[in-house]
């Protein structure tokens, strides 16, 4: 092979990828070939057949024979395939095969597994240092799986498709379960390998490049996250961007709201203990964990030493939450704010994330009871409003959000993470709050924005 670079041409060995067919027969019935890297065959076949849904375990393999001269595997499984098979050509390298294209995806990832930002940085940068075929001839996909501190499998293909199926064979082999992982990949991240990765249960899918329209919506409807663009320190979230742990500054401000009256408990609510653990602690410790600002809004800062941020009066005071939440955008370095009440005990960082990643005047949550504006993000450009309101006496914070430019989070959406909305729930009477000592969880009505 000759190489031509500035004018001067050198010999240089012949080294390509190579291309190889597989004839795949299942109980004796040929459904596919397969072209693929001609290594480690037999993690593509079973990894075919479970991304297609015909295995669910190494168990269900009853012979496998894989022929590397004659580009041929004959499979026996438990069970028969389905009488029709209808192929779907994909948009993969070449051209790639499927015939679940259309098959639900299942129960996602619990809403728990996040990954940190540096966690798919360093991913990308050890799946490099492991594809030793693209190292020598270039040509070849790389993918694997980790579990947010290393790679726990890789595979090089031609197809990248084929890399997909290669680590969900060789997790077959291994007893490595993909579920709730992080799967990386060098190439396109298209609807045929959305729905594999859903397949595995896997939580993010991150990509140097980019991932279609079709791969956003399987994601999205799976509760994937979906990274793509991952060069050098940054990247573009497509879906499900809960699913990355991100500092939220300088961008947002976390606010805690403790200037309520607490009228129905009859003493301050921010004060009661839970777990040994002052209401207005346990507030502020999760939102340290996600914000890098904290104020804490209050016009007794006396009360609040033991807590370590910024305490911010109200300028309108006796004007309830929304005083408060004026006081916060005024007094912030940022645009936004995360605005909770200081007596919702269940703060559940993936759905703060969700709602702060989204766009919009103000960002609300729908729950069964309604719009929730004390678990929400409000901007600076609600000022203007909030300081006509307050000014004419008004106090009502839905009758901002009637006014204002809001983004509306259906429950649906919620209800993927917080399946019970308990995030959303505060403690207005002794009675709730002896019930939640009692039981140790919160199943109580949603923070009510006039107490």
């Amino acid at each position: 092979m000759l190489r031509y670079d500035k004018g001067v041409t050198t010999e240089i060995p012949d080294e390509f990828p190579a291309e190889f067919p597989i004839k795949l027969s299942v109980n004796g019935r040929e459904i596919a070939t397969l072209v693929a890297s001609p290594h480690e065959l037999r993690f593509l076949v079973a990894g075919f057949l479970r991304t297609q849904g015909f295995v669910r375990e190494i168990g269900d393999f009853l012979v496998m024979g894989v022929c590397d001269e004659s580009g041929e595997a004959n499979v026996r499984i438990r069970g028969e395939l389905p009488e029709r098979l209808t192929p779907v050509l994909t948009s993969g390298c070449g051209t790639g095969i499927t015939f679940t294209f259309n098959a639900g995806p299942p129960k996602p990832a619990s809403p728990e597994v996040t990954f940190s930002a540096e966690s798919i940085f360093a991913g990308m940068r050890e799946m490099s240092k492991l594809s030793e075929r693209y190292g020598r001839h270039g040509g070849i996909h790389s993918a694997a799986i980790s579990d947010g501190s290393r790679i726990l499998l890789h595979a090089e293909d031609l197809g990248r498709h084929n890399t997909i199926d290669r680590l969900a064979g060789q997790a077959l082999f291994s007893g490595v379960d993909p579920a709730g992982s992080l799967m990386l990949t060098s190439g396109r991240v298209s609807s045929e390998m959305a729905a594999k990765a859903a397949s595995l249960g896997v939580a993010l899918i991150a990509s140097r490049t980019s991932p279609t329209d079709m791969a956003v919506r399987i994601c999205r409807e799976a509760g994937i996250g979906l990274v793509g663009y991952v060069r050098g320190d940054s990247f573009r979230l497509a879906a499900c961007p809960e699913r990355v742990r991100i500092s939220l500054q300088p961008r947002i401000t976390g606010v805690i709201l403790a200037g309520g009256e607490s009228r129905r408990m009859g003493s301050n609510k921010a004060l009661l203990t839970i777990n040994g653990e002052r209401m207005v602690e346990s507030a502020y410790r999760r939102m340290a964990g996600l914000f890098d600002e904290i104020l804490l809004i209050t016009n007794t800062p006396e009360r609040y030493d033991f807590i370590p941020c910024r305490k911010v009066g109200d300028l309108y005071p006796g004007m309830g939450p929304l005083a408060g939440i004026h006081a916060a955008l005024t007094s912030c370095a940022t645009e936004r704010v995360f605005v909770i009440a200081c007596d919702m005990p269940n703060l559940k960082p993936q759905v703060v994330r969700m709602l702060c990643s989204l766009p919009g005047d103000v960002v609300v949550a729908g729950t069964p009871g309604g719009l929730e504006p004390l678990h929400a993000v409000y901007s600076k450009s609600c000022l203007p409003l909030m300081e006509v309101m307050l000014k004419a006496g008004e106090r009502s914070i839905l009758t901002l959000l009637d006014r204002a430019d809001i983004n509306l989070i259906p429950q649906a959406r919620i209800a993927e993470l917080d399946p019970d909305f308990s995030s959303f729930r505060n403690i207005n009477t002794p009675e709730e709050y002896r019930q939640l000592i009692l039981s140790g969880t919160h199943t109580y009505e949603q923070a009510d924005a006039a107490d």
